[in-house]
C-alpha cells in the first residue's frame, strides 16, 4: 500500500508557535519513545513505518511547507508539491498522477489518503492497513475509515453506514450535525469522517479525468492553478454510490485547538517556565529566552513565541482565529531544509537573524536585487561561496554580501549564524535561486 498524507493548513489555529509557513503539524511539543521532541509530521511518519516498515509514504503539500518537511524528515522522503492551494480533491489528484507518472505505480495498487495530523497510537495504522484488504475483494470502489464517536460532536462530518457491522456500505454522508441529531445518527451507528480513505490508483485517475481535462502529470502541474478548489468529499466520496466503510474505535484526537493539544503534549510545560504551587490544569509553552513565571493560573494555556504571546483559558482557545486574523506581523521563526531561522530585530531599512544550521547542510546558491547582508559567524564552521569563489569560515568570521551578489554557505559541523539585512525592501520573495555549484562547497 501507499500512502498519500495531506499537509495543508495555515498557521491560525495554533498561534504563537504556528504561523503562516509553520502550520501546527511542525511544533515539537509530541515525544518519541527516546524522549526527544518530535512534530506531529515526524510522530505520524514514524508511527507508520513502525506497524509496516515496507510501507511507502508521499506528502502532499504546498511550496510553503517543503522546507519544514526536509527539515524534519530529511531529503528521502517523497514530496508532491501542490503549486498552489486548491483544496483536497485537486491535491489527491495530483499526487495519484505523481504516484502513476513519477513513482510508477500500477493502476492496479492501492492507495490511501490520510490527514497528516490526528494524534492517534500505531493501532490506527494498523487499520488503515486493512483498507487495503477491503479494497482488493472489489465489492466497492471506495473504503472509507470511520472513527467511533465518543460525544455527539457538532464540529464533525458523519458517515450514515447501513448497520453496525465492522465493515458497512454507506447509507448517507451529514455535515456537521446539532447535538440533538448527532445523538440520532451515533444510535445508529454514525461514524466520525476523518478524512481517510483507500482505492485503486486507476479508479482515482478515471475521476481525475472525469472532472479535470489533463494529459499526464506533468501536463495537470502546469494547469494547477487554473483548477476549480473543492473538496475531495464533495467532488467524489459524496457522489460515489459503490462506497464501504471500515469501523475504527481506537485512539484518534483532532488536535485543532490550544484546548485539545493540551491534552495530548508530552509535557505541561515546555522552556524556561515557573508554575507555583497555586497552579491547575495550565500549559505553557516558552520559545523565548527569557522566563515565565505563572501564579495562580488554572485551567489555562499560555504561549510565547518570537510572533507572539498568548494567555487564554482552554475553553476559549477554540475561539482565537477572528482576533489571530487581525495580527499582521510576519513570521518571525520558520524551519527551512538546512536549519531554521529567528527574526530577532526588525527595522524598516534592517533585519537581523540569528540562522542555525544543521551539520553538513547547504544553503540554495542565490542572490538579492535589494538588500545586502552581513554574516557573522558565531560558531561551527564551513565553506562559503561568494560569486563562484570558496573559502572556509569559522566563529568570529565576518562575511560581506552585496546586492546582487551570488552566495551559499555550507556547514561542516552545526553552525550559528548572525545575519543582517539591510535595503529598503527586505521582503522574503527577494531571493533568486541560482544553479548550484556544489565544486566549490566541497561536494
Amino acid at each position: 500500500m501507499h500512502i498519500i498524507l495531506l499537509s495543508g493548513g495555515s498557521g491560525k489555529r495554533l498561534w504563537p508557535l504556528s504561523n503562516d509557513v509553520r502550520s501546527k503539524q511542525f511544533i515539537k511539543l509530541f515525544k518519541n519513545d527516546n524522549g526527544k521532541y518530535e512534530s506531529m509530521v515526524q510522530r505520524v511518519y514514524r508511527q507508520i513505518y513502525t506497524v509496516n516498515s515496507d510501507m511507502k509514504v508521499t506528502i502532499a503539500t504546498s511550496k510553503s511547507q517543503v522546507s519544514a518537511i526536509r527539515n524534519q524528515l530529511g531529503n528521502k522522503v517523497s514530496i508532491c508539491l501542490e503549486p498552489c492551494r486548491r483544496d483536497t480533491f485537486p491535491a489527491i489528484a495530483l499526487a495519484a498522477a505523481y504516484l502513476k507518472d513519477v513513482q510508477g505505480l500500477s493502476e492496479e495498487d492501492c492507495v490511501a489518503v490520510c490527514p497528516v495530523d490526528p494524534y492517534v497510537d500505531n493501532t490506527y495504522y494498523q487499520t488503515v492497513q486493512k483498507l487495503e484488504e477491503i479494497v482488493n475483494e472489489g465489492k466497492s470502489n471506495l473504503v472509507l475509515m470511520g472513527i467511533e464517536p465518543t460525544v455527539p460532536s457538532e464540529k464533525y462530518g458523519y458517515i450514515i453506514p447501513v448497520d453496525k457491522n465492522e465493515i458497512s456500505r454507506v447509507a448517507k454522508f451529514t455535515e456537521k450535525p446539532d447535538t440533538e441529531t448527532a445523538k440520532e445518527y451515533i444510535k445508529q451507528g454514525a461514524l466520525w469522517n476523518a478524512g481517510v480513505f483507500a482505492f485503486k490508483l486507476g479508479y482515482l485517475l478515471n475521476k481525475a479525468h472525469e472532472l479535470i481535462d489533463f494529459v499526464d502529470y506533468a501536463d495537470l502541474f502546469k494547469k494547477y492553478d487554473t483548477l476549480t478548489k473543492i473538496s475531495f468529499d464533495y467532488a467524489v466520496v459524496e457522489k460515489e454510490p459503490n462506497i464501504q466503510v471500515l469501523r475504527y474505535a481506537g485512539q484518534w484526537k483532532d488536535v485543532g485547538t490550544w484546548n485539545m493539544m493540551a491534552e495530548v503534549m508530552a509535557d505541561k510545560t515546555k522552556g524556561d517556565v515557573i508554575l507555583d504551587d497555586t497552579c491547575k490544569d495550565t500549559n505553557v509553552v516558552n520559545e523565548l529566552n527569557i522566563p515565565i513565571l505563572c501564579m495562580g493560573c488554572s485551567d489555562m494555556v499560555i504561549a510565547a513565541s518570537e510572533d507572539g504571546i498568548l494567555v487564554t483559558t482552554k475553553e476559549r482557545s477554540g475561539y482565537m482565529k477572528p482576533y489571530v486574523e487581525q495580527i499582521d506581523n510576519p513570521s518571525m521563526f520558520a524551519e527551512k531544509s538546512w536549519g531554521t531561522f529567528t527574526v530577532i530585530d526588525n527595522q524598516e531599512n534592517s533585519k537581523t537573524i540569528k540562522i542555525e544550521m544543521k551539520p553538513n547542510a547547504e544553503m540554495s546558491y542565490h542572490s538579492h536585487s535589494y538588500r545586502s547582508e552581513i554574516w557573522n559567524i558565531i560558531s561551527g564552521n564551513g565553506k562559503v561561496c561568494i560569486n563562484g569563489e570558496s573559502k572556509t569560515v569559522r566563529a568570529g568570521d565576518v562575511v560581506q554580501i552585496p546586492v546582487d551578489t551570488r552566495h551559499s554557505i555550507k556547514a561542516n559541523e552545526k553552525m550559528e549564524i548572525i545575519e543582517i539585512q539591510i535595503g529598503n525592501k527586505l521582503e522574503s520573495k527577494d531571493k533568486r535561486k541560482l544553479a548550484q555549484i556544489n565544486q566549490y562547497l566541497g561536494k
